[in-house]
């Protein structure tokens, strides 16, 4: 089983790190964009030509699913990205996680970048999933970049001044951005002196690994012979050319985990 999985950057490390920890047989193809990134500041139809060239040297490698960690890239460039795929390779989108984070009651902040916040997309998935929940949304200018680039004293920056524009009364937060999912502990330390509790923090990266699994015909099964020792279990692409894994990415734990032949463990 071989899945693979595309962002701009190194957002896509959490579903990987799941997707790995419930199959440490599959193979993982990891596509991303650094001569492009970020994503976010670009026009619809720039990030859809993007997203279509990291899915396609995706493609080139025959993965039996194509996970699209990445909310821009799910915004704008899904339709183009199954138009082109599917059948053949089953295409999973990332949407932030509202309707779950919705179904305690709230309140509920969503932390996304600038370009997300406040978007008809954003607020067509509160009225969906969230009618009659107390939601605020958080812009999260520099926090996706910071993580990107591992820059500690910008992550840390970034999380503080989101987490000041957090209402203390919060429960829940939604984490709009797979980059935030690699810096959650943070982003939890930083909420506790507002909110004087640990809130819930929901991300996609479950969901989506999940998913993907799913559209295989795969069940879980974190047991299985990691595939490092049965052939190549990892390929890393960046803007098409075949890579190891960046520098930023071992900065976290996920691109430890990816990393280790005993994944399950």
């Amino acid at each position: 089983m071989k899945i693979a999985l595309m962002d701009s950057g190194i957002g896509l490390l959490a579903a990987a790190a799941v997707v790995r920890r419930l199959r440490p047989d599959a193979e993982l193809v990891l596509s991303s964009d650094p001569d492009g990134l970020p994503w976010g500041p670009r026009t619809p139809e720039d990030v859809t030509t993007r997203a279509l060239a990291v899915a396609r040297a995706a493609a080139a490698h025959a993965p039996d699913a194509l996970v699209v960690a990445c909310n821009t890239a799910s915004v704008h460039a899904l339709p183009a990205l199954r138009a082109e795929l599917e059948p053949g390779i089953p295409v999973i989108g990332t949407v932030p996680a509202i309707k779950p984070a919705a179904a305690g009651g709230g309140p509920v902040a969503i932390w996304a970048t600038p370009a997300t916040t406040g978007s008809a997309y954003q607020r067509r998935l509160i009225a969906e999933f969230a009618s009659g929940v107390d939601v605020t949304e958080v812009p999260c200018p520099g926090l996706a970049d910071a993580v990107q680039y591992a820059d500690e004293r910008r992550i840390d920056a970034a999380v503080a001044a989101a987490a000041a524009l957090t209402p203390a009364g919060v429960t829940t937060v939604v984490l709009g951005c797979t980059h935030y999912e690699l810096v959650e502990e943070r982003i939890r330390a930083a909420l506790r002196p507002v909110t004087g509790r640990d809130v819930a923090l929901y991300g996609s990266a479950h969901a989506v690994a999940a998913q993907a699994l799913r559209r295989v015909g795969a069940d879980p099964r974190p047991d299985a012979t990691p595939a490092g020792y049965t052939g190549p279990a990892l390929t890393v692409l960046l803007s098409g050319r075949p890579s190891a894994l960046p520098p930023e990415a071992l900065a976290y734990p996920e691109g430890h985990l990816l990393l280790a032949p005993t994944a399950a463990a």
